[in-house]
């Protein structure tokens, strides 16, 4: 008996051992990147512009880090808090925790003024704020480090020409155990020189900058379903309390956008443009999170790539439920 008991007290510290060297690797040799790159961007007019376009019509950083309106369909930007930050992610979208958009304006106390352009580059393409903490990553910096570095120096560039705010966001916090996993995500791009020989190329480049596997694309535990990539059906509960599903943007013709022309395509971003269509709703009106006021200023070239792109893939039978509003309609 006592050397059972001498042999289970041996088993309790071996566990209690690994268990602590686990723990200690996790909480302090996690996350393994990179140190910051020592860089120091030229902000010529030219790289300024590109940024502005990525980061308002492409990848979309200012839809999320600002306040968005949901008295408005796809909850557009208020005017004057691009970049301030604050959008919340939590529990009501499908998040393990409650996870904020940061302050990106130059802001030196409640942004990002006093941050170098290296620590700014580490953040977007491999998940890790200045402190080497690591970023959950409903901030898609999977799909950001695989932009080329030309671009992700024009993103750059451009927030750094964003009025500083001074708008304190709340520390992001992950449930149990999502906070010890999420130290093992972050990881430092490999490569950033990607192949863009032909539109199919452009086209699978501007659809990953935009993260829109992110959305389109079920999960499970936190990973997109391989085997359902981009044939929707990600759930989102807007503050309304209304559930949505993303749509299928396979080329299936029964259930993803098969039938639809490059016209068609086109125009379905581009009538976005038109405030009209960004009128204010009702408890029980349809709406989306996809910000479509921001995809609208997308150049029709790179929309066409886009569309050339999704065609080429493969066909996913997949049929969504779009929308459920919170409250039955009133007749």
């Amino acid at each position: 008996m006592k050397k059972l008991l001498k042999a289970a007290g041996i088993l309790l510290v071996v566990l209690l051992t690994i268990t602590a060297a686990g723990f200690l690797y996790f909480r302090y040799a996690l996350p393994d990147v990179a140190a910051a790159p020592v860089i120091r961007i030229a902000k010529t007019p030219a790289l300024v512009k590109r940024g502005e376009y990525l980061a308002n019509h492409v990848s979309a950083c200012v839809n999320c880090h600002a306040t968005r309106d949901w008295s408005r369909f796809s909850g557009p930007a208020l005017p004057g808090t691009e970049g301030r930050g604050g959008d919340k992610f939590d529990h009501n979208l499908g998040f393990p925790g409650v996870f904020y958009a940061k302050n990106i304006t130059n802001d030196k106390e409640t942004g990002i003024g006093n941050w170098t352009d290296g620590e700014i580059f580490r953040a977007i393409t491999a998940g890790v704020n200045r402190e080497g903490e690591p970023l959950f990553p409903v901030m898609p910096y999977k799909a950001y480090s695989q932009m080329s570095e030309e671009d992700v120096y024009a993103i750059i560039s451009y927030i750094r020409t964003l009025t500083p705010v001074k708008h304190k966001v709340p520390a992001s916090k992950a449930d149990f155990p999502q906070n010890i996993i999420l130290r093992a995500m972050p990881a430092t791009p490999q490569n950033m020189e990607p192949v863009l020989d032909d539109e199919l190329d452009k086209g699978k480049y501007l659809l990953t900058i935009a993260a829109c596997a992110d959305c389109h694309t079920p999960q499970k535990n936190g990973k997109l379903l391989e085997e359902k990539m981009l044939a929707g059906g990600f759930e989102f509960t807007l503050p309304s309390g209304a559930t949505l599903q993303s749509s299928n943007i396979t080329p299936h013709r029964d259930t993803g956008i098969g039938n639809w022309t490059e016209e068609e395509f086109i125009s379905k971003f581009k009538s976005y443009a038109d405030p009209a269509k960004l009128a204010g709703m009702g408890p029980d009106d349809f709406n989306s999170v996809m910000p479509w006021s921001m995809y609208a200023g997308m150049h029709e070239d790179d929309l066409k790539a886009i569309y050339k792109y999704l065609m080429s893939l493969d066909p996913i039978k997949n049929k969504v439920t779009k929308y459920k509003p919170a409250t039955k309609s009133k007749v």
